[in-house]
C-alpha cells in the first residue's frame, strides 16, 4: 500500500480512537460513521434518546476540526430556517444572503421526523447536489458536507414519516443501541468528573478529509466483486418477500461505501465480506417487505440474509 494511503489510515485510526474515547463499546458503529463520511454519504441514526447520538456527531466534528451546526427539528421549523434567507438592505438597495445552519461541514438534524414534509424537503438538494438554491441563486456547501439526522423509533406523536425518496438519499441507517453492563460501568466512571468530549482535540482537518474522500474513490473494485454487488441489489428487486427493492442509487451507494470501508480496513481493494457487512445498513432502509412476509414474521435483516444465500460469491482459484 502506498505511503500516502498509509498516512490516511493513520489519520482515520486517530479519528476512530477519538470517537471511541467518547462513545464506549461502539467500534462497528463508529466505523460505519467514518465509512459514510469518506464515501460522501449521509447517515440516519434511529435510536431511543440518551444513547449518545449527539455526542458521537460532536466528537466527529471536533476530531476533524470542522464546522458543526445543529437543527432541532419541530413542526414550526421553516425551510428558510435551514437554508438561510435573503434580507433587503435599504441603504445599499440590495438583497444580502444570510446563510442558514446548512452551510457547515457537519450538520445534525435532531429528530428530523418532527419537521414537516416541506421542511424536510429543503434538505434534499443539499444532500444530493452539495448546494442549495435560495431566491434563484445557488450557494455551494462547504466540503466535506455530512448530514447526520436522528429520529426516535418509539415516539410517533407529532411526527412526519420520512418519504421513500428522502430515505433513499441517506447512504446509511443504523442505531447505536444500549451499551452492555461492563461498558456502561466504564462510562459512568469515565464521565463522573468531566466528559471526554470537553478535552477532545482535533487530529485531522477538513481539507485532508476531502483529499481522503477523493482517494477512497480509487480503491480497486474487481469486476467479479462488482458483478456480485450488482447481483445482490438486483436480487432485492426479484425476491418474493420484497415489495420494493433497492434502487440504482442504492447500488452506487453500496459501491462507494464498500470502497471507503475497505480503506478503513487498511485495504486498497474491496472484498465480498465488505459488501455483506455493509448491505444491511446501506440497503435495509431502502427495502419494503411484502405485507404477507411481515405477517409471517420476516424482517429486512432476515430477508437480506436470504438474498445473500441466493447470490453466488465470487471465488478466485489460485494455481
Amino acid at each position: 500500500m502506498e505511503a500516502l494511503v498509509k498516512e490516511d489510515i493513520q489519520i482515520l485510526k486517530r479519528i476512530q480512537a477519538n470517537l471511541e474515547s467518547c462513545i464506549l463499546g461502539k467500534t462497528d458503529e463508529i466505523k460505519l460513521l467514518l465509512t459514510a463520511m469518506l464515501a460522501g454519504g449521509h447517515v440516519l441514526l434511529e435510536d431511543v434518546p440518551g444513547t449518545g447520538k449527539t455526542v458521537l456527531i460532536k466528537s466527529l466534528a471536533k476530531s476533524i476540526h470542522g464546522q458543526f451546526r445543529r437543527i432541532q427539528c419541530n413542526p414550526d421549523l421553516l425551510p428558510t430556517d435551514i437554508t438561510g434567507v435573503s434580507i433587503y438592505h435599504p441603504k445599499d438597495e440590495v438583497f444580502v444572503f444570510r446563510p442558514g445552519p446548512v452551510m457547515t461541514h457537519i450538520l445534525l438534524a435532531d429528530e428530523i421526523n418532527r419537521a414537516t414534509t416541506k421542511t424536510q424537503s429543503a434538505l434534499l438538494e443539499a444532500m444530493e447536489e452539495g448546494h442549495i438554491t435560495v431566491d434563484g441563486e445557488t450557494h455551494q456547501l462547504p466540503k466535506p458536507f455530512l448530514l447526520l439526522a436522528t429520529q426516535n423509533p418509539i415516539d410517533f406523536e407529532g411526527t412526519y414519516t420520512l418519504p421513500e425518496a428522502q430515505l433513499d438519499r441517506f447512504m446509511m441507517k443504523f442505531s447505536l443501541g444500549y451499551p452492555d453492563e461492563a461498558t456502561e460501568t466504564r462510562m459512568i466512571i469515565s464521565q463522573s468528573v468531566i466528559h471526554p468530549l470537553e478535552n477532545l482535540q482535533p487530529v485531522a482537518d477538513v481539507e485532508h478529509i476531502a483529499e481522503i474522500q477523493q482517494r477512497a474513490k480509487h480503491v480497486h473494485l474487481d469486476d467479479a466483486v462488482a458483478s456480485y454487488l450488482v447481483a445482490v441489489t438486483r436480487q432485492t428487486r426479484e425476491h418474493a418477500s420484497i415489495f420494493l427493492g433497492a434502487s440504482p442509487r442504492a447500488t452506487l451507494a453500496l459501491v462507494q461505501a464498500s470502497k471507503a470501508y475497505a480503506l478503513i480496513q487498511e485495504r486498497d481493494y474491496v472484498i465480498p465480506d465488505d459488501i455483506k457487512f455493509l448491505a444491511p445498513f446501506v440497503l435495509g432502509h431502502r427495502i419494503i417487505l411484502q405485507a404477507e412476509a411481515r405477517m409471517d414474521g420476516a424482517t429486512v435483516q432476515s430477508v437480506l440474509q436470504s438474498v445473500f444465500q441466493q447470490v453466488r460469491v465470487p471465488v478466485r482459484m489460485e494455481k
